[in-house]
């Protein structure tokens, strides 16, 4: 019998193992290519993962909510359409190893219950490294991760290993907090709140869960200090209000004010190096490329932040596809997972829900975010060669929240007056 093997796919490269949270076919079934198999989610994104073939499932080896590693066979399918019985060592893999999670469960109290005890991801490997030298996963917390978003790798824990029973310096405590990065920070235990009576309790989803635990990483990472300016943006409203329907008409596409806010931003990371970099323990990484991350809202109410790459290099048009094209796929849940990843600064639109300010929190390993406010028609002073007159202009409130750890107020400061000076210097004149 001809067969093809479903595997767990790699849907990033940070990305070691997935969930599988829904089946949409069963053993039995016959399936046409590109007929969507099964849904797959990881610490980044969710995904419906479609069939490369035609044929008949033969065998689901692991069922729904299974934890499973890249690369593992998830299913069978024949491509001629006879169904042969699975074998008894098929079976035993099916009803007693379903999932990369069950393996590590039968360590005490150590991995266990690690995506519940522990903000942290593990790889496979990495937990199976702790399980066969008896890591605990108190141990585990303790290790500074040097991968992305200080994430524990092979060599974290075998360095770990070798250096096991020597004790450590304790450094004092405050050159330990400068030096601290996302993975050695010690985390609180969560508040339990007893609720009375007629209270309603709401289960968080999965996305909000990795959400609410990213958000207090961050503040317990980043001492967090805020800026605001406010920006006279007439010319650029009048400019797209003049040229809006001309715009999609020409190139297909509609524009809004954030595509202009992006290309500002993008400027400046250019002429402020440091603001487009991570902490690393005690190094700064200055980041080559600059990727700006645009936070969507899904209709479920979750956030997401897809990414635009290379955004410096792109021209204004360029930016309005490639943020159309991300915010729709946001919305409907076709983000691909590289879609997501390599962010170096982000934008969040608070005045799309017609706040005038806010004080966002940053998106680490980034080390800045910007805040949009509502665009408000206001009276202001002008100076004009007769003398100084009152004119309705339009203007916003721009906030940065900036990671003081390198980001001092100077810089911080300077980085938030250049992007309102670009905004407001904005020519109205520019061609579409």
């Amino acid at each position: 019998m001809a067969s093809f093997n479903i595997v767990m796919p790699k849907l990033g490269e940070s990305i070691q193992e997935g969930t599988i949270t829904k089946w949409f076919v069963k053993e039995g079934d016959t399936i046409e290519e590109d007929d969507v198999l099964f849904e797959v989610a990881t610490d980044k994104v969710d995904s419906e993962i479609p069939s490369p073939v035609d044929g008949v499932i033969t065998k689901i080896l692991y069922p729904e909510d299974s934890l499973v590693a890249v690369g593992e066979v998830l299913a069978v399918i024949s491509l001629d359409g006879a169904i042969d019985e699975p074998s008894a060592t098929e079976v035993v893999k099916k009803e007693k190893i379903p999932s990369e999670e069950t393996k590590v469960a039968e360590t005490p109290h150590s991995l266990e219950d690690s995506r519940k005890l522990s903000n942290r991801f593990y790889s496979p490997l990495v937990k199976t490294i702790a399980k066969e030298e008896n890591v605990t996963l108190e141990e585990l917390e303790k290790i500074h991760g040097s991968g992305a978003g200080g994430r524990v790798q092979k060599k974290d824990i075998l360095d770990y290993l070798e250096n096991r029973g020597e004790s450590q310096p304790v450094q004092p405590a405050a050159k330990a907090s400068v030096a601290t990065s996302a993975s050695t920070v010690e985390r609180k235990a969560p508040m339990t709140v007893t609720p009375g009576a007629g209270d309603q309790v709401i289960e968080m989803d999965r996305i909000r869960k990795l959400i609410a635990d990213h958000m207090v990483m961050s503040v317990q990472v980043s001492p967090h200090v805020t800026s605001v300016v406010e920006a006279d943006v007439t010319e650029l409203v009048l400019w797209r209000n003049r040229n809006k329907d001309a715009f999609q008409k020409k190139h297909g596409d509609k524009i809004t004010f954030m595509p202009i806010f992006t290309e500002a931003v993008a400027l400046a990371l250019s002429e402020f190096p440091l603001v487009n970099s991570s902490v690393s323990g005690d190094k700064i990484i200055l980041k080559k490329d600059i990727n700006v991350g645009i936070a969507v809202a899904k209709p479920d109410g979750n956030l997401i932040v897809p990414v635009i790459k290379n955004t410096e290099q792109r021209n204004l048009v360029g930016i309005t596809k490639e943020l159309n094209r991300l915010a729709d796929a946001a919305r409907t849940n076709k983000l691909d997972p590289s879609d997501i990843e390599g962010g170096t600064f982000t934008i969040t639109n608070f005045g799309s829900f017609g706040n005038i300010i806010g004080t966002p929190i940053i998106n680490q390993p980034q080390v800045a975010i910007l805040a949009t406010g509502i665009i408000e028609k206001k009276p202001a002073v002008l100076e004009t060669p007769s003398g100084d007159v009152i004119a309705i202009r339009h203007k916003m409130y721009l906030s940065l929240s900036y990671d003081h750890r390198i980001i001092d107020g100077a810089l911080g400061g300077a980085f938030l007056r250049r992007i309102a000076d670009i905004l407001e210097k904005f020519d109205i004149n520019r061609a579409i």
